[in-house]
């Protein structure tokens, strides 16, 4: 629960009086080589179990200690693919005691390696018991040297857009296309790297977050001491094990180009300068651009080009920080405890038949993998995690366990009280991923039970809160509320007076807002997911800020609007995700219904599929089973655009226009039986759930009057 606001606003005084202001920061950092020193190791970066005999790269773990004279804190970042929560907790109390920094004012996470030894167990392999105590002295080791190292110091932020080193990886599966789970069910709607073939999905999940975010710090004459980056982007891979991946690479090049490398004679007396990249929210994120044809991506993308793209992002923008010495500090953490979503007795006597089976070894196949893990959840039920939050003056850093998607980082950062916030995850945990709940309904292997992946389904939401609540306590305000910039097309959209203007530009949720004023709010349906990029963010936003919009997988929205009868409007973008091709009608834009039944009367607007013309606007006044007539629009639609229709109906008279095009793709006297009584709207499918829309819609308004051709222009935002 928030806190109250009066309370808040107490806090805000204790926060930011000037004693606090004009604390004196210090920083200190150090670099701990934590590359095992026995062989061979495992490392459970994959599905089955692997070991590795040598390290082709060293491991790192690096170290940021804080002071403000009042309170004191450690940043650590491991070269590791996930630690679990009690082998940190460990690290943390050892360090205390060899410090003067209490354990829950320490953050330490993982880059995410897929390349590191097993310091916890994962899918098919198991913890590496010789490691992971020898990486528990290397944490707390790395702590008390970048104690060691404080010196007086100030501190930066920069951001910088690094769109094109990073994108989604995890694409919806055309409805007709649906894969089977590890337990035998066909749920798999969504999967990673789904992108790849075209052919078989209808787009991305999810939005990505293109931030290379940065906190500098650098002594009083102006000596870099350490940038703690942060980037959203799984990992390269293909590097042989034991690897630090393109993140130490990163931190190496930043330590050679701004730090003037470790062995810089002038700088032999002083600690080296200390480069860290920590992990973005990247479950749903990785580095290819599947909306992209692979040639156009330049397959020959080394993980040295890649990591020096990044660095080079990274340096124009420190020579822009501009730094500040009076930033006290904040720190807090909360520890939750969450359900596993536990096998039932079916799947888990099918479990336990396997695993039988398997005796002593480790599994070897898929199956074997989630049979096994789904024995692991029934027995623990439950875990405990740890969310924190931590403020460095006017700039914070929230955190999470788990593998986190994109739009749980973006949630964070736009709701943040503080708009200068980084969000790191696989922090102080491995809990797997947690998607949020909308991306359960969609499957794939990212919701598939395992510890991996295996917290409740609200794990996402609860996680986000608590973040949340924590970055008001340290800020000492509220939160900020995220609504979408109003552009001069939205502006416009408004001032032609909708009886409803539905912008679906939410985060998550089953409530539309209406931003009419009328209260007509509309609801989702499972199997639609948020955020992702709209139809022209210049013309609907403001300031550069990305117009979003929702996208249908098999589900819909619905609203009721009274006493609209037979004239009315509906103005509305759209992107289709589904080959026109694909099935008979690729998908149902919107319907004017009676009540939750079809109905033999009711206007329904599509895209036609092979029983009518492929990739044209159909509309439809009645039921096929009547034997109604589709009327087909003139345009061929391409898939994957954003595309404008208006449909305008005038008593018995239909208009339907694409693209501001004055001239109707669709013009025809249609029977004007429309009683008031047929107040429900469907954007996304029919009342009958035939052929759901599979693509993006956004900026949905419904005027209870016939719309002139004149008004095009306004609508249609050119």
């Amino acid at each position: 629960m928030r806190a109250p606001l009066a309370a808040l606003g107490f806090m805000a005084l204790v926060a930011f009086t000037p004693a606090t202001a004009l604390a004196e920061l210090k920083a200190g950092a150090a670099v701990v080589d934590v590359t095992p020193d026995q062989f061979p190791v495992l490392v459970n970066g994959g599905m089955f179990s692997s070991s590795a005999s040598k390290a082709t790269s060293r491991l790192y773990a690096r170290a940021i200690v804080l002071d403000d004279g009042r309170e004191r804190l450690a940043i650590v970042v491991v070269d590791s693919c996930m630690m679990p929560r009690p082998l940190l907790d460990d690290a943390k109390q050892l360090a205390s005691q060899r410090t003067r920094i209490r354990p829950d004012r320490m953050l330490m996470s993982a880059t995410h390696t897929h390349t590191a030894p097993a310091a916890m167990g994962c899918l098919g392999t198991d913890s590496d018991t010789t490691y992971a105590p020898y990486l528990r002295h290397k944490l707390a080791e790395a702590v008390s040297a970048a104690q060691a190292n404080l010196k007086p110091a100030r501190v930066g932020w920069a951001v910088k857009n690094a769109a094109e080193f990073t994108a989604l990886r995890r694409w919806i599966i055309r409805p007709d296309r649906v894969v089977t789970d590890p337990f035998g069910n066909p749920t798999v709607r969504a999967n990673m790297h789904a992108g790849a073939n075209w052919d078989n999905v209808t787009g991305e999940s999810g939005p990505e977050d293109p931030d290379l975010t940065m906190i500098s710090f650098q002594s009083l004459d102006g000596r870099p001491i350490a940038m703690l980056a942060n980037f959203s982007m799984h990992y390269f891979s293909g590097v042989a094990a034991l690897n630090a991946d393109y993140f130490g690479l990163f931190c190496a090049g930043l330590e050679k180009r701004i730090g003037g490398g470790a062995g810089k004679k002038a700088d032999k007396q002083r600690a080296p300068f200390v480069g860290l990249m920590s992990h973005g929210c990247s479950g749903d994120i990785w580095r290819r651009d599947y909306t992209k044809p692979a040639t156009a991506q330049g397959q020959q993308l080394t993980i040295e080009k890649y990591a020096q793209g990044l660095v080079d992002i990274a340096v124009s923008a420190y020579d822009g920080i501009k730094h500040s010495a009076d930033a006290d500090l904040a720190m807090t953490e909360k520890r939750m405890r969450l359900k596993y979503r536990v096998p039932d007795k079916q799947r888990l006597q099918w479990a336990e038949k396997i695993v039988a089976a398997m005796g002593n070894r480790p599994p070897k196949t898929t199956e074997e993998v989630y049979a096994r893990e789904q024995i692991l959840l029934h027995k623990r039920q439950s875990t405990e995690i740890v969310v924190q939050a931590l403020r460095i003056g006017d700039m914070a850093i929230a955190t999470t366990p788990n593998e986190t998607y994109a739009l749980t980082g973006l949630k964070m950062k736009l709701q943040s009280p503080l708009p200068r916030t980084m969000v790191i995850e696989l922090a102080n945990g491995g809990d797997g991923y947690i998607p949020p709940p909308e991306q359960h309904f969609l499957g794939g292997y990212n919701t598939w039970p395992a510890r991996s992946a295996g917290l409740e389904i609200d794990a996402e939401p609860k996680i986000t809160e608590t973040a949340l609540e924590l970055l008001e306590k340290i800020a000492g305000r509220p939160r900020r509320t995220f609504q979408q910039s109003r552009g001069p097309a939205s502006r416009a959209i408004l001032d032609a007076r909708p009886a409803a203007y539905w912008r679906l530009d939410e985060f998550a949720g089953q409530r539309a807002r209406d931003s009419s004023g009328h209260n007509h709010s509309a609801f989702y349906e499972p199997g639609v997911v948020f955020f992702l990029e709209g139809p022209r963010s210049d013309a609907f936003c403001k300031s550069g800020e990305i117009n979003r919009a929702a996208h249908f997988a098999g589900g819909r929205i619905e609203s009721r609007i009274a006493d609209l009868a037979d004239r009315y409007s509906s103005s509305l973008w759209f992107w289709n995700g589904m080959p026109s091709k694909g099935r008979e009608t690729a998908g149902w834009l919107f319907s004017r219904a009676r009540g939750h039944g079809l109905g033999p009367h009711g206007d329904h607007l599509g895209i036609g599929g092979t029983a009518s013309e492929p990739g044209k606007l159909i509309f439809l006044h009645g039921d096929d089973r009547d034997g109604a007539r589709r009327v087909t629009g003139r345009t061929v639609i391409d898939r994957w655009t954003w595309n404008h229709v208006l449909f305008v109906r005038d008593g018995d008279q239909v208009r339907v226009y694409l693209n501001g095009n004055p001239q109707p793709e669709i013009a025809l006297k249609s029977p004007a039986e429309i009683p008031p009584s047929f107040d429900q709207f469907y954007f996304g499918g029919r009342s009958d759930n035939s052929a759901n829309w599979e693509g993006r819609l956004d900026e949905i308004a419904v005027f209870d009057r016939a719309l002139s051709a004149k008004e095009l222009d306004t609508l249609a935002a050119r």
